[in-house]
């Protein structure tokens, strides 16, 4: 049962600082709103609290930035889910900038709150988010049996809703989004990418829009109007990079590192914070032997974070993988001192003397190998080599 009264429900205050969730629960019982609370201290946690048969939560208060899973992850992980999906949803963020404007569109967040805020606000936002899930727009009462039609198999009829709902408001992008998402899961994608153009010409926020356009160019070997594409979704969101760095690895699957290489250059271009990321990066532009790339995000991972000395040993075969055999030895070297145990990073020591035609240090490693692994068939063949 639905309920529409703040003083009967069940509110769920989710955010990872403490103090915030004891200050939105005060407000709250200042306002005599709310029968119970639950709170939790990040996405995941508060996904897990809502899995239990026995929890009824009737409305979530839920701050954008926390680590774990944010208030988007939680929100996409609600709305994909029957039971969940028509939970009133708002927003807490410290600003309402482009890229989380977007990301929060892209889910279909109902309202948001902008830190600092008061009590009244609260109450006004709290009671105006109320009053359109009591009296919900003929668009959003379309696309909801849209879904529903969806779910229950009736793709033509989830079409014809989504296609109401598009007709009564010109200047939402959110119906032809849905449009897209329905004629491309028909297998029609001509249509399907018709919808999409028309969405992100009403919102040129429209990360969603711009995905799938990406992905429909991809498919017809259109790769720069694909890259385009995401490099458009990244300038607006750079959140959104995991789905280019996906994409990144289509194309080296697909045997394109050019395409790749542009595609990872504009990831690190707009996450340039995510020192884990950014070694992510580095990783798979050394696998895919795109050598100065990796060397480049290496080099910045352990600017920003001198512990990762474990590094050493990637930057250095990224450097000899790039002609730069001199300082990239000396790195594998200072690598070798911490792990004298590491065969492999010997064999490379030993492969790069050999091809720089220094034959002396390359027996001395490939030795070092061989006495460690006296069966080690490519450290004999190297040893030939230096006699």
């Amino acid at each position: 049962m639905t309920i529409y009264d703040p003083k009967e429900m069940t509110f769920l205050i989710v955010d990872d600082v403490d103090n915030m969730r004891r200050s939105i629960r005060a407000m709250l019982k200042l306002l005599n709103y709310g029968k119970s609370f639950h709170e939790a201290a990040n996405g995941r946690d508060a996904w897990k609290l809502l899995q239990s048969d026995n929890l009824q939560v009737d409305f979530i208060i839920s701050d954008y930035h926390m680590p774990h899973a944010s208030g988007t992850e939680l929100l996409n992980l609600l709305r994909s889910n029957r039971r969940t999906r028509n939970i009133p949803f708002l927003m807490i963020t410290a600003e309402a900038n482009m890229d989380i404007v977007a990301e929060a569109a892209e889910h279909d967040v109902d309202a948001y709150l902008t830190k600092p805020f008061v009590t009244a606000t609260l109450e006004q936002k709290i009671n105006e988010l109320l009053e359109r899930t009591r009296n919900p727009s003929p668009l959003t009462r379309h696309l909801s049996t849209s879904r529903d039609l969806e779910e229950k198999g009736d793709l033509a009829g989830a079409i014809t809703e989504a296609k109401k709902a598009a007709s009564l408001n010109a200047h939402s992008s959110r119906p032809f989004r849905e449009l897209g998402r329905l004629f491309a899961k028909k297998g029609e994608i001509q249509k399907a990418q018709a919808c999409f153009e028309q969405a992100i010409q009403r919102n040129r926020l429209d990360v969603t829009s711009y995905h799938a356009l990406g992905q429909i160019a991809f498919r017809r070997n259109n790769t720069e109007k694909a890259i385009g594409y995401f490099s458009r979704a990244m300038e607006i969101s750079p959140r959104h990079t995991d789905r280019a760095l996906q994409f990144a690895k289509l194309l080296l699957k697909k045997n394109q590192p050019q395409e790749a290489e542009k595609i990872l250059k504009l990831v690190l271009k707009h996450k340039t914070n995510d020192i884990d990321f950014k070694e992510e990066v580095a990783e798979i532009a050394l696998q895919a032997g795109l050598a100065n790339l990796a060397l480049k995000a290496f080099r910045e991972v352990i600017k920003a974070d001198s512990q990762r000395s474990y590094l050493h040993k990637k930057i250095g075969t990224a450097l000899i993988n790039a002609g730069e055999y001199a300082e990239g030895t000396r790195m594998l070297e200072t690598a070798a001192e911490k792990t004298p145990q590491d065969i492999q990073l010997m064999l490379r020591l030993a492969r790069a003397y050999l091809e720089m035609k220094m034959p002396m240090r390359a027996d001395n490693w490939a030795s070092r190998a061989l006495r460690m692994d006296p069966k080690n068939h490519e450290a004999q063949d190297i040893l030939k080599k230096c006699s």
